[in-house]
């Protein structure tokens, strides 16, 4: 028997559209509804109206599933997401993946089963074709932030990593130093290999070779920071420093404090994220900032308008790319 994902393929749509024609949930181009219909009456297919009236029910509820509760930038984020969502008079459910993608799976089930009319996702590392299950996610819209999902194609709200990174390095470089370590996070994850190739963009760039020695990675967390610093100052001669997450960037200052290592006279360092804790370290910290605030109403305006027929999400998706704020203080 046909499924309705047998449908969405063969009108050339996501499940989601076929959806709002069954359902009439959401305005869908009179077009793309004969094409859905069309493909229904070909296929045999007859909806289950139980079904079909159970998730016709809105909710006014959002998820919000972030890969790592402990960092700033997503209780952050997490913040403004709630206070957009409440002028919006939706509620928010949150989750906390731990950087683990069968635990976002299971959430996305979870969120599934309370009938949430969308979900907002910083992805895990992983591979996402999952996602394509339609019985997972079944007809409510996704928007991803911070990072892109692997082999998944959905809407993004996300910054200019590359081009941040290739900013800092470009300062230090500009105030002559020429060997220049990184700490990045976790690898698999989009957000790591942009801040990287941007790194090794603007060294080559500048014709100093890219030396593998002082590229280090860790777990996005402080002691991660702290052991990969601990290992570059031993290991390497580097005179500059640049930390692409802010949890490993308090780490790294902690090993420099504690090593005695003087900023910026015998090491500069740069952070990624700004916080209140950046400028009342000593020295204060130069950083990139982030929008966290427009990354979050972004996300959530960009869903409200897929859950209420603004847009539609069987269009291209779309990939939206903020810009960041390089702040200069006194550790570069």
């Amino acid at each position: 028997m046909a499924n309705m994902k047998d449908v969405a393929e063969k009108a050339g749509v996501s499940v989601a559209t076929v959806s709002h024609v069954i359902n009439n949930t959401r305005y869908v181009s009179e077009p793309t509804r004969q094409k859905v219909l069309k493909s229904m009456e070909e296929l045999n297919y007859s909806p289950n109206k139980i079904a079909r009236s159970l998730r016709k029910k809105e909710t006014n509820t959002i998820g919000f599933i972030v890969p790592d509760i402990s960092n700033f930038f997503f209780t952050g984020i997490a913040n403004h997401i709630e206070q957009e969502l409440n002028d919006n008079a939706y509620n928010v459910i949150l989750c906390n993946s731990n950087e683990n993608i069968k635990q976002e799976k299971n959430q996305l089930q979870t969120l599934n089963s309370y009938q949430i009319d969308g979900v907002i996702i910083a992805p895990a590392p992983g591979d996402h074709s999952y996602l394509h299950e339609s019985t997972l996610i079944k007809d409510f819209p996704l928007v991803f932030i911070d990072r892109k999902p692997k082999n998944y194609n959905c809407t993004s709200v996300l910054v200019d990593n590359f081009e941040s990174s290739y900013n800092a390095v470009r300062r230090l470089i500009d105030k002559g130093h020429d060997k220049i370590g990184i700490i990045t996070g976790l690898s698999g994850i989009t957000t790591t290999s942009e801040r990287l190739n941007g790194y090794k963009k603007a060294l080559k760039d500048h014709n100093i070779p890219v030396n593998d020695k002082y590229i280090r990675s860790g777990d996005s967390k402080f002691q991660a920071g702290y052991s990969c610093t601990k290992k570059l100052l031993e290991e390497t001669d580097i005179t500059a420093l640049y930390v692409t997450n802010n949890l490993m960037c308090i780490g790294a200052v902690d090993c420099l404090n504690e090593n005695s290592v003087s900023i910026p006279e015998e090491l500069a360092i740069i952070g990624f994220d700004d916080y209140k804790w950046a400028s009342i370290t000593d020295p204060p910290l130069s950083v990139i900032s982030q929008p966290i605030e427009e990354i979050g109403k972004t996300a959530v305006n960009k869903l409200i308008e897929y859950i209420e027929g603004e847009a539609d999400e069987s269009d291209e998706p779309q990939e939206i790319r903020l810009s960041t704020k390089f702040i200069e203080r006194s550790s570069c």
